[in-house]
């Protein structure tokens, strides 16, 4: 097959959603299907992909990481926040942390309650879930099997996610037996993207059972440069590909680079607000401002604690245990590396006034940062906690005609008093539970951020010093018919034009509660249906767990 006939779609990035629509849309024998990645193979043996304890290698590397960095960031020091971004076939998936969580089913009816997003109410999603679901414990009215990603239970089980789990309780929140069921409120196990040991990314998932399909072909390394338009009319793309440059002419042209590459490619190629395209060079072929607006986040703050008992994860850190747990995954699959340590958490409420949820709680048996860093040597343990739903909203905007040079990323972080006022509620609620008596035969004292951090204006600070983020971009090429949304939420069609969709995070209306992976899949499983024009599965009117509190509906 050559790039040089035309294509049905041509998928730009084979990250999350770009290869879950790539399976799906290749299913159809009849439609040709060109999968264009920028980044590197996910090649078998590439250890620290697959190896789900190895997830600190390729964060901050520039061989799986783009590297990306914020602008300052003005209510938080004038710090450049780094976030990473898959370079990798699976994207993201092939580098982040592996929790599986579907948000809570009031984020859904969120969304529906906005004009033109009915169909995206949870009874219209649930049934996606299920679909791309394959569970270990088996499907019900909630969860799905026999799906392509399947789902392993963190086990939660050593002294300190027990004591975690109790000191929860005993500071008066509740255990929930699937945060992905029936109620999410509340602290429990986590599902997680591994299989047998080793990291199932949606590249593994979704792309490699079906590569052999004749009418899907896939190229690494091609870096899309800009989309190709006759008038409105989106007819391909221009990029390059093993040092020359090529041109793919397809029928239908989906961007799936995620919420900070999608809006990149539109602006550069002359898509998104006139003035800031005509400001760098950039041909104006529509207007449209809310490209790359409306962005949205998830930022968390570790808190760290010293542990008096040798029973965190700590030893497996050290470089003379190393050997061993290599090997053990190597040849067994099993052992410390076999998993991501992020085991369990919880989702709470930080005050009466919230309909549902909006802090949430992921616990780690051991003190140490994304990159590897550890605050001290020893044995520790730490909670990573953000709120869910800031009012904080950012941008990115192309800084250059080049699409090779990064965009501005302006998050805005802590820039509302709601922000604010969450972020203090937040630490309180998380001190509150570690310092239970569950944990009293363990504590041996906070180490991050220390008890100088007291009050509600030293927690703002040492969270503006020390926060980053949870790796969550999303929202900024959001679904709707108003003047804010980029995509019509019936088609993902970019609005004003034919022939280009968007289909990645950057089309969620609002960032969902927790990790957006799976919200990020069950769109494109949505999204295929819709572009395809199959008849869509039918709703699932389930009854979730509700609590009787105003909506959030309007809090945008």
């Amino acid at each position: 097959m050559s790039a040089t006939k035309p294509f049905d779609f041509i998928i730009v990035g084979g990250g999350s959603a770009g290869c879950a629509l790539a399976n799906r849309l290749s299913a159809q024998p009849q439609s040709r299907v060109l999968v264009l990645e920028a980044g590197r193979p996910d090649s078998r043996w590439d250890v620290f992909i697959h190896m789900p304890a190895g997830l600190s290698v390729p964060i901050g590397n520039k061989h799986y990481d783009w590297q990306y960095q914020s602008e300052p960031e003005p209510y938080m020091n004038n710090r450049r926040i780094y976030h990473a971004r898959g370079k990798v076939l699976g994207g993201s998936s092939s580098i982040n942390g592996m929790i599986f969580q579907r948000g809570n089913p009031l984020d859904y009816e969120r969304w529906a309650a906005d004009e033109g997003m009915e169909r995206w109410d949870y009874a219209h999603c649930l049934p996606y879930f299920k679909r791309m679901e394959n569970c270990l414990a088996g499907g019900d009215e909630f969860r799905g099997a026999g799906g392509p990603l399947h789902l392993e239970r963190g086990p939660a089980t050593s002294p300190l996610f027990r004591a975690f789990f109790q000191a929860a309780q005993q500071a008066g929140y509740s255990l929930t037996d699937d945060v992905n069921g029936y109620r999410q409120e509340g602290f429990g196990a986590f599902d997680r993207n591994i299989r047998r040991g080793r990291r199932l990314s949606a590249a593994r998932a979704y792309l490699h059972p079906v590569l052999k399909r004749p009418n899907l072909e896939l190229a690494t390394r091609a870096f899309v440069e800009r989309i190709v338009f006759e008038g409105k009319r989106a007819v391909g793309v221009q990029y390059t590909h093993r040092g020359s440059r090529r041109i793919a002419r397809g029928g239908e042209i989906i961007c799936c680079g995620g919420a900070i590459n999608s809006p990149q490619l539109l602006q550069a190629s002359g898509v998104g607000a006139a003035g800031l395209l005509e400001s760098v060079g950039v041909p104006v072929v529509h207007d449209l401002p809310s490209v790359g607006e409306n962005l949205q986040d998830h930022l968390e703050v570790y808190i760290q604690y010293a542990c008096k008992q040798p029973v965190s994860v700590y030893p497996s850190t050290l470089w003379y245990n190393k050997p061993w747990i290599g090997i053990q995954w190597l040849f067994f699959r099993r052992g410390p590396a076999a998993t991501n340590h992020f085991e369990g958490g919880g989702f709470v409420r930080s005050n009466d006034d919230v309909a549902y949820p909006n802090l949430m709680f992921h616990f780690l048996p051991l003190a140490i940062r994304y990159d590897g860093s550890a605050p001290a040597q020893g044995h520790g343990y730490q909670v990573h906690i953000g709120p869910m739903y800031s009012n904080s909203r950012g941008s990115i905007r192309i800084k250059s005609p080049d699409p090779r040079v990064h965009p501005a990323l302006r998050f805005n972080y802590l820039s509302t008093p709601e922000d604010r006022r969450e972020w203090v509620e937040a630490i309180h609620c998380a001190r509150r539970i570690l310092n239970q008596p569950a944990f009293d035969e363990f504590n041996g004292g906070e180490l991050s951020p220390g008890p100088s951090v007291a009050s509600d204006d030293e927690i703002l600070a040492w969270v503006a010093r020390d926060g980053e983020t949870a790796l969550h971009p999303s929202c900024t090429c959001r679904m709707g018919v108003d003047e804010a949304s980029v995509v019509h939420p019936d088609t993902m069609r970019v609005h004003g034009l034919e022939g280009l969709r968007v289909v990645d995070a950057s089309a969620m209306r609002y960032v969902t509660n927790g990790n957006i992976y799976a919200p990020t899949m069950m769109l494109a499983e949505k999204a295929a249906d819709l572009i395809l024009g199959n008849t869509p599965l039918p709703p699932e009117y389930v009854n979730f767990y509700r609590r009787a509190q105003p909506a959030m509906a309007g809090r945008d």
